[in-house]
């Protein structure tokens, strides 16, 4: 066969394109390719959305303690409290929905920015916090100056659903060492009071994640704080 003959056959089969078969492995291949890409792509949201979820529980769970010492030092700086008087204790407190219990209790002037006045907003804020099954950390608040202040309730807000249970740190001086307790301590002394806690613990939770936190419960002071 001549050459010029040889260069037609050649001409004829690139004029040709590709097969059917050809076709075919390159689609297979081509869906090889966007399986695996899918699968990555799926598999790297959900790692990424779970591990987004993660953070934002512990991002919740730091700005509720911070938001906890901040109202507890308020609690306790002049003018909050007066001076020679705790401005943070254990009393006994009946809620609306139960029966009356030794919560931590503390009193903030200007009331706290979570409080939602029904009417006109009242200073010299009582306030206390409860943990309750099904609905989490609870501050319960009631002004001084309200006509039925002591013979109605307090009125209640949530500040974390996701709190399931608050503990007590006592320190002892004897044993030099902590003790937590499920509730607050009744004084030796007098077993009509109770011991203000050092420490306060909450377990915050979500789904299958956990998280404790510690929260100092500050002592009195006088004149201006230095920190």
């Amino acid at each position: 066969m001549n050459a010029p003959a040889q260069r037609d056959i050649f001409s004829a089969r690139r004029s040709r394109g590709f097969t059917l078969l050809e076709i075919l492995v390159a689609l297979a291949l081509v869906g090889l390719v966007l399986v695996g890409l899918n699968t990555f792509i799926f598999s790297m949201g959900e790692l990424w959305g779970r591990r987004s979820e993660v953070r934002l529980f512990d991002q919740h769970v730091r700005a509720v303690s911070r938001f906890l010492e901040r109202e507890l030092r308020r609690a306790v700086w002049p003018p909050e409290s007066a001076p020679g008087q705790p401005g943070i204790g254990v009393r006994e407190v009946r809620p609306r929905s139960g029966s009356s219990g030794p919560l931590l209790r503390f009193e903030l002037r200007d009331g706290s920015r979570l409080i939602a006045w029904p009417g006109q907003r009242l200073p010299e804020v009582v306030c206390a916090l409860a943990v309750r099954d099904g609905t989490g950390l609870v501050l319960l608040w009631q002004s001084r100056l309200e006509t039925r202040f002591g013979d109605d309730p307090p009125r209640e807000t949530v500040i974390s659903p996701l709190v399931t249970a608050i503990q007590y740190d006592y320190y002892d001086a004897e044993s030099r060492a902590w003790r937590t307790e499920s509730s607050p301590r009744r004084n030796r002394e007098n077993a009509d009071q109770y011991d203000a806690p050092r420490r306060v613990r909450l377990t915050f939770k979500h789904g299958a994640a956990t998280q404790e936190t510690v929260i100092t419960v500050p002592s009195s002071v006088e004149g201006i704080p230095t920190y």
